[in-house]
């Protein structure tokens, strides 16, 4: 560890010194439990036990904690961020600058009342945050952060030099070497150290978000209400009573048991619409609570974001290290004109496991589409749509599926009371009207300096990508494609993936236009490579939005 190591900041030793020992006070409580339990050890001798064991894991506890503070040190050195931890176990890493991806500080309320923050750095490839310096001072995170741009801007241009002057000497004019695409930015080197406020989220377009936006990872919160709510004398011990009460209007029964099965299909359906409600509204109040006070800016080539309310966020995001652009929208928020924009970064990003990250949470269509035109140098295009075979094989899809449920509906009630298992033919008649959506909102454009790739129909995604970030074109044919002469493009790039954002994928389009936009993306490709390689720009402006 270099000379000039930092501590965290004092508070935190005293917080984990705290936090270790309310948990070396707990243990003994639950081991004398389990030792009364399974040894047979009388109540008189657990009291004695707890009286010193408590007393005496509460001071080990706290001095862990005090001993993991002080053997907590970090620094930036010329070529890395080093940290070490560890009091039993030691634990060094040194992180080069250029692995570093983004530089994220949170604060939650008590922190920002004692001037505290978390810093996290996250690399390239990594799905977990890379180090994390719990907690600094406000003053010390906004210095961390500009350091550590600063340097990586130096190392960046540093390599950048290099890889140019051996382009000069390299017969890179041929056409068919590999060139490395380096990673610029000029514009943070300058020493540009004001933001420019880019965008800043207003309070309509937040209440739009929040009530044109689905989460479902807020599904969790109706199941702990339920918990918390349920009446073990309801007849149901899951089922809280007024999921009872709120069916009983609508033909629901009173109790599960000895219920028929078409009042248990009435309660079935009522909880399921309290149970979509309530994770509507946990959704709506997490987008309120998480993206509140957004604000994008610009300092040098780097969008600096900030958001939130119980908890603050803010961070950097380098153009330098953006895989893709993309612009969201579901049925509701193009029906009232509205959209979102993200980018995406190799490494770990904020938003999930993945490097995905918000730069326009919500805000009118028009003004989205300037900002990623300003920020891509990409207009609005003239899509190429799939294949119409893909609409006859998108309709035979879904209606195979409906028959599947007209089927299993048919079979239900020749083993119970239901009848009326006709009515499931409405899923026949979906069928055509979701395999036409489908197919129009397929679409592509292969440009001069980008590929743009629109899917999706419930959640449509068009992403901007850049020939320079691409890392592998590869065509991919499944047996029934086969049969019809179809293929699908997969356009990767060295982006983390999550579940909710596969890569980007032209699909169902022609076999002999699939081979054309491999070559074509291939040429252009490595044309980007060795034009990046002589360039002193990042690729992505954002002069204006």
């Amino acid at each position: 560890m270099a000379s000039n190591a930092n501590r965290l900041h004092p508070l935190t030793g005293a917080m984990m010194a705290l936090r270790r020992g309310f948990t070396g006070f707990s243990v003994p409580f639950f081991l004398v439990g389990v030792g009364s339990g399974i040894l047979g050890i009388d109540a008189d001798l657990a009291i004695d036990l707890l009286f010193v064991l408590s007393p005496l894991g509460s001071v080990v506890g706290a001095g862990y904690g005090l001993a993991y503070y002080y053997r907590f040190t970090y620094a930036l050195t010329a070529d890395t961020f080093d940290v070490t931890s560890g009091v039993l176990s030691r634990r060094a890493r040194e992180i080069p600058y250029r692995r570093v991806q983004n530089v994220d500080i949170s604060q939650g309320i008590v922190q920002r009342l004692l001037g505290l923050a978390v810093v996290s750095l996250e690399t390239a490839g990594g799905g977990n945050t890379e180090a994390t310096l719990r907690f600094v001072s406000s003053d010390e995170a906004d210095r961390i952060r500009s350091e550590i741009r600063q340097r990586t801007v130096a190392a960046d241009n540093a390599s950048d030099a290099a890889d140019r002057s051996a382009a000069t000497d390299s017969p890179s004019e041929t056409g068919d070497e590999d060139v490395t695409a380096p990673r610029h930015d000029s514009g943070a080197a300058r020493g540009d150290r004001s933001a420019t406020l880019l965008f800043e989220l207003e309070v309509s377009e937040l209440l739009v978000y929040a009530v044109t936006a689905f989460r479902w990872g807020a599904a969790g919160f109706p199941i702990l209400l339920v918990s918390i709510l349920t009446d073990a004398d309801s007849g149901a011990g899951f089922v809280p009573d007024f999921v009872f009460e709120t069916a009983g209007f609508v033909g629901g029964p009173e109790s599960i048991d000895g219920a028929p099965v078409d009042a248990l299909l009435i309660l079935a359906a009522v909880a399921a619409l309290q149970w979509f409600v309530a994770t509507y509204v946990a959704s709506a109040l997490y987008t309120i609570v998480n993206y509140y006070g957004f604000r994008l800016g610009r300092q040098g080539n780097d969008l600096i974001y900030e958001r939130g309310l119980l908890q603050r966020y803010s961070g950097s995001i380098p153009t330098d290290k953006i895989q893709s652009v993309t612009i969201t929208d579901n049925p509701l928020q193009r029906l009232v004109g509205y959209a979102g924009l993200w980018v995406e970064t190799a490494g770990h990003g904020p938003e999930s496991s993945g490097g995905n990250q918000s730069a326009v949470p919500m805000a009118a269509e028009s003004r989205v589409q300037r900002f990623a035109t300003a920020l891509t140098g990409v207009d609005r295009t003239d899509f190429r749509g799939a294949s119409p075979l893909a609409r006859r094989r998108y309709l035979v899809r879904y209606s195979l599926l409906a028959v599947g449920v007209v089927g299993l509906a048919f079979a239900v009630t020749r083993v119970t009371d239901l009848e009326r298992w006709y009515l499931a033919a409405i899923a026949v008649v979906a069928a055509p009207p979701a395999a036409h959506l489908k197919y129009v909102n397929l679409g592509y454009h292969v440009g001069d300096d980008h590929v743009v790739i629109r899917r999706g129909f419930w959640r449509r995604r068009t992403t901007v990508i850049p020939y320079y970030r691409v890392q592998t074109i590869s065509t991919r044919r499944s047996v029934f494609q086969r049969r019809l002469g179809l293929a699908s493009l997969v356009v990767d790039t060295a982006s983390s993936r999550t579940f909710s954002w596969s890569e980007p994928t032209i699909y169902d389009i022609d076999l002999e236009d699939a081979r054309a936009v491999h070559d074509t993306g291939r040429k252009r490709l490595r044309t980007a490579l060795r034009e990046r390689a002589r360039a002193d720009d990042s690729g992505l402006t954002i002069d204006s939005t």
